[in-house]
C-alpha cells in the first residue's frame, strides 16, 4: 500500500501553477515562431533536420499545460513537464560546458535576450522535482470554497515567487559572477 499521497487542494494548486507556466511559455514562443525557432537551433543539441520541428515545441507545452487541468491527463502531463524541464535544463548545461554564456535562454519570449546561466540549470530541475509530486496519487476529499481560495491565493504568490526570484536571479547572478572573476 502506497502511503504517500497529495492532498488534492496541493494538487490542484500545483497543477494550475505549472500549467500557468507551460501556457506561459508556449504564448511566448507562438508570438514569435521565427525567433523561437533561432533560439532552438542556436543550442545545437539536436540535429539540424529536428530544429527546423522548433514550432512543436510550444505546441508541446501548450497541450502540457492543458493536460495539468485534466484529471485524467494529470500524471502523464507532469511526467511531460518533468522530462521537458529536466531537457531544458541538460540543453543549457550542455551550452554553459561549451562556453556559450551569450547564448538566448529562450525562457521568456522572443524579447527576453537573457544569456544562460547556471542558476537556470538549477531552477529548471528544481521546477522538475516539484511537478513531479503531481505523480502522486491524490488522496480522497472532495474540494470545497476554503480549497478554491487557497488554491487561488496559492498560484497567485507561487507566480509571485517565480517571477521574483527569477527576476533577483537575472540581474544578481551577472554581478556576483562579475564580482567573482575579478577577484
Amino acid at each position: 500500500m502506497n502511503d504517500f499521497t497529495i492532498d488534492p487542494a496541493v494538487g490542484t494548486l500545483l497543477a494550475a501553477a505549472f500549467a500557468l507556466l507551460f501556457a506561459s511559455a508556449a504564448l511566448h514562443k507562438l508570438l514569435d515562431l521565427e525567433r523561437n525557432a533561432e533560439v532552438i537551433a542556436a543550442y545545437a543539441v539536436v540535429p539540424s533536420v529536428l530544429s527546423r520541428l522548433a514550432g512543436l515545441v510550444p505546441l508541446i507545452e501548450l497541450a502540457i499545460g492543458i493536460g495539468l487541468l485534466v484529471g485524467a491527463w494529470r500524471a502523464r502531463a507532469a511526467l511531460a513537464a518533468a522530462l521537458a524541464l529536466v531537457a531544458y535544463a541538460a540543453a543549457i548545461a550542455t551550452n554553459l560546458r561549451r562556453g556559450r554564456l551569450d547564448l538566448s535562454c529562450g525562457c521568456g519570449g522572443a524579447n527576453d535576450r537573457r544569456p544562460i546561466a547556471a542558476w537556470m540549470v538549477w531552477r529548471n530541475l528544481a521546477l522538475a522535482m516539484l511537478v513531479a509530486v503531481l505523480l502522486l496519487p491524490s488522496a480522497s476529499r472532495r474540494l470545497d470554497v476554503t480549497d478554491a481560495l487557497t488554491i487561488l491565493g496559492g498560484v497567485l504568490v507561487l507566480v509571485l515567487l517565480y517571477v521574483s526570484v527569477d527576476t533577483l536571479l537575472s540581474r544578481v547572478a551577472p554581478r556576483a559572477a562579475a564580482l567573482r572573476d575579478s577577484s
